[in-house]
């Protein structure tokens, strides 16, 4: 087994953008970062010592992103975790996902990609402005580390510096693990709000995490992992996690490409990352109540800024926007609805006009 540098780097290249949303979600949700953390770390050693890869195991963003938008309380966003990943798991192990993909225009996935990227940086912004000073500092030094051509480590070093504050405020936490979450017996939140969230994950999760995170395995490491097995293997993560105090989880293709980027090439990465998660969960208690949520808005702009980047690598830009703004205005799973019938009726009208 590799232990080069090149595998610790790559590790540190899976927590740039999980991070700074694993630290949003239990600042805003009834939810313990210990566990979030925890369960991270769990699954990251899990599926890279089951696929023998360096595979990423990231926040699903879309659901993530609503939370912290306020778009959906904590009982929705877990919800919709399990609604999908019951969904990711049945069409995963019934080989069915190329069909469900095929119903789902690129464009429109992206439309909702850059939805999720609009109401984050609204409330980004909405956070930051009350404590514009705090707020003009974190921006600051995330323009320094852009002007150091460091763009994917900005939201990351913002983060920490954040961490820096709250440790100041509060000391040094002392390491500790809180009891183990029950599963709640409670009425679901199944509300409306949660199934326009799951569907509008699903159209992210079966395009990013699973279909274009198999296409990048083979090209980066030559290994055929079927989109299929990496439903399943969504699907049943969530399922275990999510009831003892995990948050969704997913595959992504972005994930896989930050590892490879800073050096990852075997399952050494993953052994390294998961480590890391473990050692901050246990030592992250107490530091939540005291985090600056003006410095929270910078990063969430930040990751709201990479979101969009990437929302627009399609040709049909005006469809992108369109879902896009529509999904801010009023819900993400409306945008998606309306998105996909657009795209249908476009392509029949196509089709009769040739």
């Amino acid at each position: 087994m590799s232990v080069a540098g090149s595998e610790v780097t790559g590790a540190v290249g899976d927590t740039v953008t999980a991070l700074p949303l694993l630290v949003g979600v239990a600042v805003v949700a009834d939810l313990r970062l210990t566990w979030l953390l925890v369960w991270f770390g769990v699954f990251q050693v899990v599926w890279g010592a089951y696929y023998g890869l360096p595979l990423s195991v990231e926040p699903m963003k879309a659901l993530s992103g609503l939370l912290l938008a306020g778009a959906l309380t904590t009982g929705e966003f877990l919800v919709a975790g399990l609604l999908a990943s019951v969904v990711l798991l049945a069409v995963g192990a019934t080989d069915s996902l190329a069909r469900v993909e095929s119903s789902l225009a690129e464009p429109v996935v992206r439309g909702v990609q850059f939805a999720v990227a609009l109401v984050l940086l609204r409330t980004g912004v909405e956070l930051g402005v009350a404590d514009p000073l705090l707020a003009g500092g974190g921006a600051a030094l995330a323009l320094v580390v852009l002007a150091l051509d460091r763009w994917n480590l900005t939201a990351l070093a913002v983060l920490a510096a954040g961490g820096v504050l709250a440790v100041a405020s509060t000391g040094v936490p002392v390491p500790a693990v809180p009891p183990v979450p029950v599963p709640s017996l409670g009425v679901p939140d199944l509300t409306g709000a949660a199934l326009g969230a799951t569907v509008a994950q699903l159209s992210m999760t079966v395009g990013n995490a699973a279909v274009a995170t198999s296409l990048l395995l083979e090209d980066l490491y030559d290994r055929d992992v079927s989109p299929d097995e990496l439903s399943v293997s969504m699907g049943l993560m969530n399922l275990v996690a999510v009831p003892l105090g995990g948050l969704p989880m997913c595959h992504g293709s972005g994930g896989v490409a930050g590892k490879h980027t800073f050096g990852a090439r075997t399952v050494t990465a993953n052994l390294v990352v998961g480590g890391i998660y473990l050692a901050l969960g246990v030592g992250a208690v107490g530091l939540l109540a005291a985090y600056p949520e003006a410095i929270l808005g910078v990063v969430l702009v930040l990751v709201a800024l990479g979101l969009a980047r990437t929302s627009f690598r399609t040709d049909d830009y005006a469809l992108v926007a369109a879902v896009g703004v529509l999904g801010l205005l009023t819900n993400v799973g409306l945008a998606l609805l309306a998105g996909v019938l657009f795209d249908r009726a476009r392509s029949r009208w196509l089709t009769d006009a040739d």
